[in-house]
């Protein structure tokens, strides 16, 4: 079902972009080259993506689990690789031209799943269920089948927001790392 949906969507999007770049060159033998190298982009974030929060299917059920939320299992520095991760996806969305607000929103989603996944079992599930890197796809797409007017993003604005996002990561696993150095000093002294 997430291929069907995957396949439309580079469809519709190959179709946004021709339109996009057909003013762009009077021969047609470039025309087609940036069209494929975008869909050829976006269809690799996608897989990424995937991996990162569905790659592997819960039988039964429509639902998968991937690499973002097992490494977040991991105390202290599996977030922080999950965020890196997660930085990815933001970084090329800068680079195909997302407005600051979109960009935002990414950064968000990724800060939720991180402040969240941060409380034991709770925020595991919500790992698991949020899925902030097929979220954000998602937002880069629709930016590019649609693209919003807005205020392009300078390089700037995302070496903050990421900045922002990896001392985020970092402030969060040190207060992690931190309570379970008190639990274990609580539960030695039982």
């Amino acid at each position: 079902m997430d291929r069907c949906r995957d396949t439309s969507i580079e469809i519709k999007l190959a179709d946004s972009l021709n339109q996009q770049f057909s003013t762009m060159s009077p021969l047609p033998s470039t025309q087609s080259e940036p069209d494929r190298t975008k869909v050829s982009s976006i269809r690799q974030l996608r897989q990424f993506s995937n991996l990162l929060d569905r790659a592997i299917r819960i039988p039964g059920t429509s639902h998968g689990i991937g690499l973002d939320p097992i490494l977040g299992l991991i105390p202290g520095g599996g977030d922080l690789l999950g965020a890196v991760f997660s930085g990815y996806i933001v970084l090329k969305a800068f680079q195909f031209g997302v407005p600051k607000e979109t960009l935002l929103r990414m950064g968000s989603n990724i800060a939720l799943e991180t402040v969240a996944g941060t409380v034991p079992v709770v925020g595991d599930l919500f790992d698991v269920a949020w899925k902030a890197n097929v979220k954000n796809v998602d937002l880069l797409e629709a930016h590019l089948e649609n693209p919003e007017t807005g205020k392009k993003a300078d390089r700037g604005f995302v070496v903050l927001l990421l900045g922002g996002l990896l001392l985020l990561v970092i402030l969060v696993s040190f207060v992690s790392l931190v309570a379970i150095a008190l639990l274990w000093r609580l539960l030695q002294s039982l």
